[in-house]
């Protein structure tokens, strides 16, 4: 982590201008393509759902506005992220869990340890895993709906600069598996080009997995 020189950023415009708005937040939603991905999960034998968690906060990682957050009136800039997830067991009630997850750099590690922290949560919200961090990605599957628009509750705090990431129920289209994904974030840090960049390399990423 690294506090930025905001007098010298070239970003110092941009972020003093979005900074003062109400609501700084905004979200984005497309279809990206997983066909080649859900094939790549089904025959390595993995969780869908947590590969997918690994692939988005990979690629969050990998675009540096994603990384920036505001802490006391200061940027910082970011190492490395880790997801912090909603968590619904099969055959379980109704109630999600929010769970974190210390990230990795292998998909096969990941979403064995994700699952394994997953299931012996005990309690829905862990909030001692989440206090006092701001190195997170907030993600949610919401695999009942092929959504086309999402919006999350938020406090409203102009210096919450978390994005938050969401998949819907994937469907086919015209011989490819279609996967609704919303991308959630602050414009003081991140701006559409991002989010286009974002996309593009998740796509490539979930394209190219062998």
């Amino acid at each position: 982590m690294k506090y930025i020189d905001l007098d010298n950023w070239k970003r110092k415009e941009h972020f003093n201008f979005f900074r003062r708005m109400d609501y700084p937040q905004y979200n984005i939603c497309a279809n990206i393509d997983i066909t080649k991905f859900l094939s790549f999960v089904r025959a390595k034998e993995i969780s869908f759902n947590f590969a997918m968690i690994y692939a988005s906060t990979h690629i969050a990682n990998e675009v540096i506005n994603f990384r920036y957050r505001i802490r006391e009136n200061q940027v910082i800039l970011h190492d490395r992220l880790h997801p912090s997830f909603t968590y619904l067991k099969a055959g379980e009630d109704d109630l999600f869990k929010f769970v974190t997850a210390e990230m990795s750099n292998d998909i096969f590690a990941f979403t064995e340890y994700a699952k394994r922290k997953a299931e012996n949560q005990n309690n829905y919200f862990n909030l001692t895993d989440v206090a006092g961090r701001d190195d997170l990605i907030y993600i949610t599957c919401i695999p009942w709906v092929s959504f086309t628009h999402l919006s999350h509750t938020i406090s409203l705090n102009k210096n919450d600069s978390v994005p938050r990431i969401s998949w819907g129920k994937y469907f086919s289209d015209n011989n490819k598996v279609l996967l609704p994904f919303s991308v959630q974030v602050h414009h003081a840090f991140v701006d559409g080009i991002h989010i286009g960049i974002y996309f593009s390399k998740l796509q490539n990423y979930v394209d190219t997995l062998i």
